[in-house]
Parts: structure tokens; C-alpha cells; sequence
């Protein structure tokens, strides 16, 4: 089940900012004071501030306590100030920035027009845009507020649609809401909060141009919540020109590994690497390979499910259709494991991931900590694998002592106990039909070649 993480909202102050030319936001601003508002841990919801529609909302998604970096933000936020928010992912983070969007919403009652979101998310993913909104959608609702997503890789039809039907909320990846706003079907002038989410794997992909772009675009005296796990990349940049005076919340040390990870170092001969992979696959438990390469995602998905262990693969060459579908199909229990390029390293958020196996070892350390940071979510413990041949134990070496982690190592082959130890008894065997037909990635379905007719004899 896609998680889903607490949050609060509550009357946004009343307080607008000079307006001023785009031109002069491009000037970088004085770096801001960290105002960091210190709140009880064990604060409820109403006692932050969340109006209470939202808070009901959040108990039917069974979201009762906020999380550290709720209870650390959402005063600030609700107050309509900007935040600057650092915490890892699984923090509790799509929480904390939509119930203050929701409820400044809510209480400025202005009214929405057709083509003028009046709250922008800015997510660097489909995948976690899909997600966001999912959480997003219900405490939206609760204020009677519509909601859409707009990335690419789908066509822009719906988009448009729902965008001239009018919306209060848009989670969007950069690029497509850019080409919606060129072809004037949307417009930024509106905007009353805008959120950038893992705003540094934003940067990492190279939005930053086309962020500060939609961010000149937005009223300067809009709040403004940014979140992200460091502030490397140009990040802390970003926030000096955009954020005013923000409220600084860290919950989480930049890099730092979850606490309740389990990690592990596993030596395999080449020729056995295969049957341990596929022994670690073969736990009840959901489980999330990750290798470096698309083809070898595909490869590895297809030969588990073959053997009966259910299994998707999730990468750049599927199509959205089949990404949204195998990304389904994983949370909602379907398959148990979920073989991934790093375009799962990020932005993935589901629940009850116990098992993470690097089958083959990332490139650099934090790539390691976004693997492994898909499981131990939400204050649960998760274990992590590294799968290596004796040619990599030195990478291995080198990369986890850069990630500040001591695994325990071992030499293992197949059938070895400690497998089972990870991974608990081996689940029955089961095989998938074959998946529906889809049109390969940014294409389109083939069609058959028309005959070509030949020309016609002139009667003599």
C-alpha cells in the first residue's frame, strides 16, 4: 500500500510580501536566518493548527500522531511562513507540506479559475507525483478542493481537460507543466503556496533551470515550502533566492541512514550470484531489487517470474502505462518483488518493503542510502543486502564506509542458512499471466502496413 504519512494545516496568516518585477528575482537574496520554531514532540494535530475536515481526513487514512518533521514544520507552515524542511524520505514529508497547502486554500476563499491552479507541487518523478497526489487528494477533498497531475509520458488531453474544468492544486513534474504553460493552457499568476518536493533530486535530474522559470512565474508573495534531503546542488541557492525569512526544520542529519536498517555484505562467485539473487527474492516478504541497468532490470524480472517468484520490473523504458501498472501491482501486493533501475531509488513510497538487495552495488554512497531508504519507512526496521563478486569487494569496501555503515560481511553460496535468516521460509510458487499488451515508451501502437496499390493498367 502506497504510504501515506501524517500532517497538519491550519488558518493561513493574512501577510502579503511587495510585489516586484521577475527581473529582480533573479537577484540572489541575503542568506535567511535559521528561525527554527521548536514544537513538543507529542503535539496533536488540533494542537498545531490542522483545521478539523483535515484532520478527519488524516484519521481515515489511519494518519492519528504526527511524525517529527510534522510536528516540527506545521506550526510554521500553517502560519503561512516559508519552510525550509530537510528530512529523509520516508520522514513523514508529502504530510507535512499538503495539509498547509490545503488549508491555505481553505481559508483564503478565492476562487478557482479555469487554467490558474492556485497551489503548484513540484515533484521530480511521475511515479511520486501519482503518489503525492494520492495523499494529497483526500485532505484536498475535505476542503473542497479539486486536484491533477500533470507529467509527461501520457498525452496532454486530460491535463488540458481538467486544467480548463479549473483546479486548485497541480502536482507537476517540470517539464510538462512548462510545455502546458507554452501552449497557454496554464497559468501561474494564481499561485497562493508552491512546494518543491525532494527538491534535490530535482536538481540531480537538471530542473533547476526550468524550476527557477516556473518560479518567476508565481506571485512573489505566494509562500513557499521547499523539502529536501541536503542542500548540495544548488539547493541552498535556491532557497536564498526564493524563500523569505523561512522557518528551518531538519529532522534528520544530511545522509544519515535510517537507524533501523539491517545492512549486509554478501560475497558470491559470479557463477552463483544468479540462485543467491533468487534465493533472496523467494521470501513472503516484499522485496526490491535494484540493479544498474535497464536491461538487466528486464532480464532479471522476467527470469524471477519464470521461476515462479512474482516479479515486475520498473525502469526508463517502459512505457507510463506499464510503469504505473508494475509500480500497482507491487504496492498493492500483487507481485512481492519489484526488480528497479535508480528511477526507484527516489520518489518510491510503499510500505512494508523488508527486503532491499543492491544486485549490483551503486555507483556512489548516497545513490546506497536512497536504495536502501525504501524500506525501514515510516519507523519500521528493513534489511539491506549487497550482492558483490570478489572483483567488487573493494568498491564495496569504499562505499559503504563513505555512507558511514559497518555491514556484516560473510562469503555465502547457494543455499546458504543465513538466506533464510534474511529472508524467513521460502513462499509457495506462483506464476503471473503474461502482461497486457502496451505500447513501448513515447510511441505508439503498430499498426499493420497498408497494402500499396499498385497502379492501375490503362485499358488498350
Amino acid at each position: 500500500m502506497t504510504s501515506i504519512h501524517p500532517a497538519g494545516a491550519s488558518p493561513r496568516q493574512n501577510r502579503r510580501r511587495p510585489r516586484h518585477p521577475a527581473a529582480a528575482v533573479a537577484e540572489v537574496r541575503p542568506a535567511a536566518r535559521a528561525d527554527v520554531v521548536e514544537v513538543p514532540s507529542e503535539a496533536t494535530f488540533a494542537e498545531l493548527g490542522v483545521p478539523a475536515p483535515v484532520i478527519e481526513a488524516l484519521r481515515r487514512l489511519g494518519v492519528v500522531t504526527p511524525f517529527p518533521i510534522q510536528a516540527a514544520s506545521l506550526r510554521s507552515s500553517l502560519a503561512g511562513r516559508d519552510v525550509l524542511a530537510r528530512g529523509r524520505t520516508g520522514s513523514g514529508k508529502t504530510v507535512a507540506f499538503a495539509v498547509p497547502a490545503v488549508a491555505a486554500l481553505g481559508a483564503s476563499g478565492r476562487p478557482t479559475r479555469p487554467g490558474q491552479p492556485r497551489a503548484l507541487v513540484l515533484v521530480p518523478t511521475r511515479e511520486l507525483a501519482a503518489q503525492v497526489a494520492a495523499t494529497v487528494q483526500p485532505l484536498a477533498a475535505a476542503m473542497g478542493q479539486r486536484v491533477t497531475t500533470i507529467y509527461g509520458g501520457v498525452g496532454q488531453g486530460p491535463q488540458v481537460a481538467a486544467l480548463n474544468r479549473g483546479v486548485d492544486i497541480v502536482i507537476a513534474c517540470p517539464g510538462r507543466l512548462e510545455d502546458l504553460i507554452g501552449q497557454r493552457h496554464c497559468r501561474l499568476d494564481a499561485v497562493e503556496v508552491c512546494v518543491l518536493d525532494e527538491a534535490d533530486h530535482l536538481a540531480d535530474l537538471g530542473f533547476l533551470p526550468g524550476i527557477k522559470r516556473l518560479l518567476d512565474r508565481t506571485p512573489a508573495d505566494g509562500q513557499r515550502l521547499l523539502f529536501s534531503a541536503t542542500l548540495d546542488h544548488g539547493i541552498d541557492g535556491l532557497a536564498r533566492r526564493y524563500l523569505r525569512n523561512p522557518v528551518t526544520h531538519s529532522v534528520d542529519e544530511v545522509d544519515a541512514p535510517p537507524p533501523l536498517l539491517e545492512h549486509h555484505a554478501f560475497t558470491v562467485d559470479p557463477g552463483h550470484k544468479a540462485a543467491v539473487v533468487r534465493e533472496l527474492a523467494s521470501g513472503a516478504g516484499r522485496s526490491l531489487l535494484f540493479t544498474r541497468t535497464k536491461h538487466a532490470a528486464r532480464k532479471l524480472a522476467r527470469q524471477l517470474a519464470s521461476d515462479g517468484v512474482p516479479a515486475v520490473d520498473l525502469h526508463g523504458n517502459l512505457s507510463q502505462s506499464q510503469r504505473q501498472r508494475n509500480l500497482a501491482a507491487f504496492a498493492d501486493g500483487s507481485v512481492r518483488v519489484l526488480v528497479a533501475t535508480d528511477i526507484a531509488a527516489r520518489g518510491i513510497h510503499v510500505d512494508d518493503i523488508a527486503l532491499v538487495v543492491h544486485v549490483d552495488p551503486p555507483t556512489e554512497h548516497k545513490a546506497y542510502l536512497h536504495r536502501s531508504g525504501r524500506t525501514a519507512r515510516a519507523g519500521a526496521a528493513g534489511v539491506v543486502v549487497t550482492v558483490a563478486t570478489p572483483a567488487q569487494q573493494q568498491e564495496v569496501r569504499v562505499l559503504v564506509r563513505q555512507a558511514g555503515i559497518t555491514p556484516a560481511s560473510a562469503q555465502i553460496g547457494p543455499g546458504d542458512p543465513r538466506t533464510v535468516a534474511l529472508t524467513g521460509p521460502v513462499a509457495p510458487l506462483r506464476y503471473l499471466p503474461p502482461p497486457p499488451a502496451t505500447p513501448p515508451a513515447g510511441g505508439r501502437p503498430s499498426r499493420s502496413p497498408r497494402p500499396v496499390a499498385r497502379p492501375r493498367r490503362r485499358p488498350r
